[in-house]
């Protein structure tokens, strides 16, 4: 076993580890943040995304050990201290970038990860960007309509592909 040490959405966080844990399962099984989601176990679908010192990251190609010292945001984390969404959740709200939700998360993590390296996107930008995460449901319209509005710009010439 080996002892990691991290903050995690600003809270000191720790724990031991056999050394072939990985980051989501510390995040799920051990921290109880379960917003952070496995989906294909094969770093195919996106939706484990967290942010590991500022820069995106598949949760499920991440050892906890790796993770050790480092600063690590979970979606629970991008929610403001009152339990408000912050602007890109709201998007996604306002703008039905979700239907079940499962991959939402890591939609939101990458697109945060996005906006901070880019904060006016266009929209090929950010289906480029989205590349390494898959939703089974909402056909990407409106997840790419929600981060341009959380970007601030004008959703209305968004091209249906």
């Amino acid at each position: 076993m080996t002892k990691v040490t991290m903050t995690v959405n600003g809270k000191a966080a720790s724990g031991d580890v056999e050394g072939r844990t990985l980051l989501v399962q510390f995040l799920r099984e051990n921290l109880r943040l379960t917003g952070t989601h496995v989906g294909c176990d094969t770093s195919q679908c996106g939706a484990c995304v967290v942010h590991v010192n500022g820069k995106a990251v598949k949760a499920c190609t991440m050892l906890a050990a790796e993770a050790d010292g480092a600063e690590v945001v979970t979606i629970e984390g991008m929610a403001g201290a009152d339990g408000s969404l912050n602007t890109i959740q709201q998007a996604f709200q306002d703008h039905h970038g979700l239907q079940c939700g499962f991959c939402t998360p890591g939609m939101v993590m990458s697109a945060a990860a996005l906006l901070s390296e880019n904060p006016k996107p266009t929209e090929t930008e950010v289906r480029e960007y989205l590349e390494g995460n898959i939703c089974r449901c909402t056909g990407y319209h409106n997840i790419v309509k929600a981060i341009m509005a959380a970007s601030g710009q004008d959703v209305g010439v968004i091209a249906a592909e």
